[in-house]
């Protein structure tokens, strides 16, 4: 038996045997890289097509929400692609894969370790919104001064719609490391608004007002029931802050009900007489001007 054979059977099989009879050009090159791309595509089809609805069917039982589904898919994807990659190595005859990975890890692991610093510190803490949960997609959240709708979450950022309808796309590290405020979180959301009336007006019957507004807006919860206290003597007017709830809130709920309660008692109050006050500021003091003569004047 020649030698070229002997090599095609070392490394190509079959399909560089094939190859070789044929009096193709690097027989045993091609040969391999087909073997290779024919193993990992049969095991990444089995992954696709067997391993992730699978998986899928798993997630449902447990009854795993969206947030959590999408990056198991993509964590289970990805060892499909790893395990395909292994299994060409040895199909293509190139040599134990895991074995070659090992010695090229150890040789690369310092420069990635620094190289890769930020991106660690996003997927470790993107397994930490993964398992705490403190938002799920769809949900409304606040942070460091920006604030909209979760859309997406990876184990590397987060995507946030804001409410001027741009794309925010947030380290994961950044929600993680700092106070993140979700005011959908629970069932019901308490909202707080002020109201300045005058000196001079009638508390009582402002208070009056602004709960009987409450009990009317269809939005606002009875139980637990509003309730309003004067927290605050100001320069110009004195405050009446009234705490209501809302049901299964939302940013939209929550703008919608505020305005509507805040014009419905804003109409009231013109009704009845009450004043909401615009801020007073009194100035005193004097004016010296210089440079100026009677002849000036005069001219």
């Amino acid at each position: 038996m020649s030698a070229v054979p002997l090599q095609a059977d070392a490394s190509g099989g079959a399909i560089t045997r094939f190859l070789v009879n044929n009096g193709v050009p690097y027989a045993e090159s091609v040969g391999s890289a087909i073997a290779f791309v024919i193993a990992l595509l049969i095991v990444y089809l089995i992954g696709r097509l067997v391993v992730i609805p699978l998986i899928d069917r798993v997630m449902d039982a447990r009854g795993l929400e969206v947030h959590a589904r999408k990056p198991l898919r993509k964590l289970a994807l990805a060892i499909v692609v790893f395990i395909g990659i292994a299994v060409a190595f040895g199909f293509a005859g190139y040599g134990n894969f895991l074995q070659s990975l090992a010695t090229v890890a150890a040789a690369a692991t310092l420069a990635i370790g620094f190289a890769m610093q930020d991106v660690i510190a996003n997927f470790v803490a993107g397994v930490f919104i993964f398992t705490d949960k403190p938002f799920r997609i769809g949900d409304w959240i606040e942070w460091d001064g920006n604030s909209g709708i979760v859309e997406d979450i990876s184990f590397r950022v987060t995507r946030v719609r804001t409410f001027d309808n741009e794309l925010l796309t947030v380290p994961n590290s950044n929600l993680t490391d700092d106070v993140i405020k979700n005011p959908v979180a629970k069932k019901q959301l308490r909202l707080q608004v002020p109201f300045g009336i005058g000196y001079d007006d009638d508390i009582e019957r402002a208070n009056e007002i602004i709960l009987e507004e409450a009990h009317a807006h269809p939005d606002l919860l009875d139980d637990p029931a509003p309730s309003v206290r004067l927290t605050e003597l100001g320069d110009s007017s004195v405050v009446l802050k009234s705490r209501v709830w809302i049901d299964d809130p939302s940013r939209s709920d929550f703008v919608k009900a505020r305005g509507e309660y805040v014009t419905a008692v804003k109409q009231r109050f013109d009704e009845e007489g009450i004043d909401i006050p615009y801020p007073n500021r009194t100035l005193s003091g004097e004016v010296e001007v210089t440079g100026i003569t009677a002849d000036t004047v005069s001219d």
